[in-house]
């Protein structure tokens, strides 16, 4: 194995890229965190990269222009970081833990990178320049879901992205409708983006190693579908999967204030009441919603009447009340 190289001075190009043999491995990763005293979290779902070549194929994945401005989300010790810089023109690091935030400017001393110590989940927009173009990241298993959904709905600028979240997690994010697994994830982010899967990742590239395998997500914006606004379609979706194994008329009914008007509403946008919401479209969802509008019926559903399974992937805690509410 090659001698560890300076962590505080690794090898950069003039332009503030980073040459192939500086990104980290598994020695130089464990160094790192034992000079910062820093040991992997579970509470902040904190999986560190080592592997080059991981690195080296999602940045490839991520589809990135040299004019790029790149959003990373945790980027701990910065090994995705070193591949980043080296592929755009600016990148900002958003990192909550306060160790890490401020190592990393150390470890990837590049003068196109600001690091931003704050919580992913409630950064607002105006906070970066330039205005951030792809989010590229190894997201955190935990929150991975309500920080995608969070900043598509914060950063219009944004044209896309390729996040590597648990492969649980990307087959929901990408799953079509009819699939077993297609849910409130999957709606909501075909309401901002048209999503593929991007590859697998295996557990052995990350330290510590997780009991999961990994996938890849690559997505690219799109105009959402017109007819009702964000907030209203994400309602009768909540209100949909809260009671998954139903009927749309049985579903919706608390949604519309009963299994009649759930019914009429359904109807006047196309739909068979005896549906479930499994089967339709983000578009069909929206058809829903904006029915229900011109009726005057249809409300909002609390997060906490959402199924476990669904509030899994959306970063609250089965059997918990709900942390936060993640319909941005």
């Amino acid at each position: 194995m090659a001698d560890s190289p300076n962590l505080s001075q690794p090898g950069h190009r003039g332009s503030g890229q980073v040459e192939k043999s500086s990104l980290l491995g598994p020695a130089e990763i464990r160094e790192l965190a034992a000079r910062l005293g820093v040991a992997p979290t579970k509470k902040l779902g904190q999986n560190f990269l080592h592997d080059p070549n991981t690195i080296r194929r999602i940045v490839a994945a991520a589809g990135l222009r040299p004019d790029d401005v790149a959003l990373e989300v945790g980027p701990g010790l910065g090994s995705l970081t070193l591949g980043l810089v080296d592929a755009v023109r600016h990148v900002h690091a958003v990192e909550i833990d306060p160790t890490l935030a401020a190592a990393l400017p150390d470890t990837v001393s590049a003068a196109h990178l600001t690091v931003h110590p704050a919580d992913a989940l409630r950064v607002t927009g105006d906070r970066f320049d330039p205005a951030p173009t792809m989010l590229v990241a190894n997201l955190p298993y935990n929150v991975a879901v309500p920080v995608v959904l969070h900043l598509l709905a914060e950063l219009p600028t944004l044209r896309g992205g390729l996040v590597m979240v648990q492969k649980e997690v990307a087959d929901r994010l990408t799953a079509g409708p009819g699939s077993k697994v297609y849910g409130i994830p999957s709606v909501k982010l075909a309401w901002y983006a048209e999503a593929r899967p991007a590859g697998k990742v295996p557990p052995a590239v990350f330290w510590p190693v997780p009991n999961v395998d990994s996938g890849l997500v690559a997505f690219t914006r799109r105009t959402p579908p017109e007819g009702a606004g964000r907030a209203e379609v994400f309602a009768v979706v909540d209100a949909a999967f809260a009671q998954r194994r139903k009927t749309l008329r049985a579903a919706l009914a608390g949604w519309a204030g009963g299994p009649d008007r759930a019914e009429q509403v359904l109807r006047a946008a196309g739909i068979s009441p005896q549906a479930r919401g499994e089967a339709l479209t983000v578009g069909e969802f929206v058809a829903i919603a904006a029915a229900a509008k011109l009726s005057g019926y249809g409300g909002k559903l609390s997060p906490s009447d959402a199924e476990p399974e669904e509030r899994l992937m959306t970063g609250e805690p089965v059997g918990e009340a709900p942390i936060r509410d993640v319909t941005p």
